[in-house]
C-alpha cells in the first residue's frame, strides 16, 4: 500500500446502515494493511483549529525562561512543557528536534482517577491558552470515541466496548513545535522512527510534507492530509489487544530540505489512552492456529510505565 486511505466519519454517524458499514469496512481494512487513515467529518471545526494554532504559536514564542517555569520533571513530562531535545524514540540516543506541551484529562465524577492524574498546568501569560486547549481536547476525544466504536464493530465486539475504558482515560493532547534547524543535524531528526504507545492517535498538522509511514515492504510513504482531515493511526496498545490484527505502524517526521530549515513546523497529536486499569490481554476473537497469542497479559497503566521508562521520560 503506497498511499493513506481517506474516510469520512459522517458516514459512520449517519442513519444510513450501508454508509456506516462501508466506513467500518474501509477503516478496518486500512488499519489491517497500513495502520493509518486520513479522516474527514471530525468534530474539530475550522475556527477552533485556527484558535488552537494561534494559542500554541503564542506559547512557543514566549522566552525560554518563561516556558521553563511550566516544566515539571518529576511527573515525567505528563503535563505542561517539555523542552527541546528531551524526548528520544525507543532505542535512540539522540533527542528529537522538538519542544512540546501536554494537556491531560479533565476528569469527571471519579475522585480516584482525579488523584491518579497530574493537574493540568495553567499558563498565566496567555488567558485563552488553557480554555482553547480544553475545547480541542474534548472534540478530539469525541472523534476518537466514534473511531473506536467503528473498530469495535470491525472486531465483532459490542459497538460501545471501548467506551467504558476511554471515559476519563489517560489521554494526552500534545502541541509540538519543531523549531527552525540552525545547523546540520548529526543524527537527530524532528521525530525518529517510532510506534505510538496508546490505542489510537489523532494528528492535526499533517498537511505539509514531513510525516512518513512505513508500509509492509519497509518503504517510507508520505502521509499528507487534506486541510479538513486528521491523520489517525493505531497505537501499540490497540495492536497488542488485537494480537496485531490492527497494525501499529512505524512512522517518523523527517527534516525538511535545506531551503526550508529556517521554518518552524507545528503538529498537534491527540494520544487516546484508556484508563490505567484496562486489561490489554489479547482478545480471544483475535487468536487462532495461524495467529497464536503473541503477548503476555498486562494493564494499560503497566504498559505505559514501561514505555515511558524506555523513552527516558521517567526513571
Amino acid at each position: 500500500m503506497n498511499r493513506i486511505p481517506s474516510v469520512d466519519l459522517k458516514d459512520f454517524i449517519s442513519n444510513d446502515a450501508t454508509k456506516k458499514q462501508n466506513f467500518v469496512d474501509a477503516i478496518g481494512k486500512a488499519y489491517e494493511e497500513i495502520g493509518f487513515v486520513a479522516l474527514k467529518g471530525h468534530f474539530l471545526n475550522h475556527e477552533l483549529e485556527e484558535n488552537l494554532y494561534k494559542e500554541i504559536k503564542s506559547f512557543f514564542d514566549l522566552p525560554i525562561e518563561t516556558k521553563q517555569k511550566y516544566e515539571i520533571p518529576e511527573i515525567g513530562g505528563q503535563r505542561g512543557y517539555v523542552s527541546f531535545g528531551k524526548e528520544s524514540a525507543k532505542g535512540k540516543k539522540e533527542g528529537d528536534l522538538k519542544e512540546f506541551w501536554h494537556f491531560g484529562q479533565y476528569v469527571e465524577d471519579d475522585d480516584a482517577l482525579k488523584a491518579e492524574y497530574p493537574e493540568n498546568v495553567i499558563v498565566e501569560e496567555l488567558p485563552h491558552f488553557n480554555s482553547t486547549g480544553k475545547e480541542a481536547y474534548k472534540m478530539l476525544e469525541k472523534t476518537a470515541k466514534y473511531v473506536l466504536r467503528a473498530l469495535a464493530i470491525h472486531l465483532n465486539l459490542e459497538e460501545t466496548y471501548f467506551d467504558q475504558y476511554i471515559r476519563n482515560g489517560n489521554s494526552i493532547l500534545r502541541p509540538i513545535h519543531y523549531p527552525p534547524i540552525t545547523e546540520e543535524p548529526k543524527e537527530a531528526v524532528r521525530a525518529a522512527a517510532h510506534g505510538d504507545i496508546n490505542l489510537i492517535t489523532l494528528l492535526m498538522g499533517a498537511q505539509g510534507r514531513g510525516l512518513q509511514v512505513q508500509n509492509h515492504k519497509g518503504e517510507w510513504v508520505d502521509a499528507i492530509a487534506e486541510p479538513d482531515e486528521l491523520m489517525i493511526n493505531v497505537g501499540d496498545m490497540l495492536s497488542r489487544h488485537t494480537n496485531n490484527q490492527l497494525k501499529s505502524t512505524i512512522h517518523r517526521v523527517i527534516n525538511p530540505p535545506k531551503e526550508l530549515w529556517g521554518t518552524s513546523r507545528y503538529s498537534i497529536p491527540f494520544f487516546m489512552h484508556p484508563i490505567s486499569a484496562m486489561k490489554l490481554d489479547v482478545l480471544e476473537a483475535c487468536i487462532d492456529k495461524e495467529h497464536p497469542k503473541a503477548y503476555e497479559d498486562i494493564t494499560a497503566g503497566e504498559f505505559l510505565r514501561e514505555r515511558l521508562i524506555e523513552l527516558g521520560l521517567i526513571k
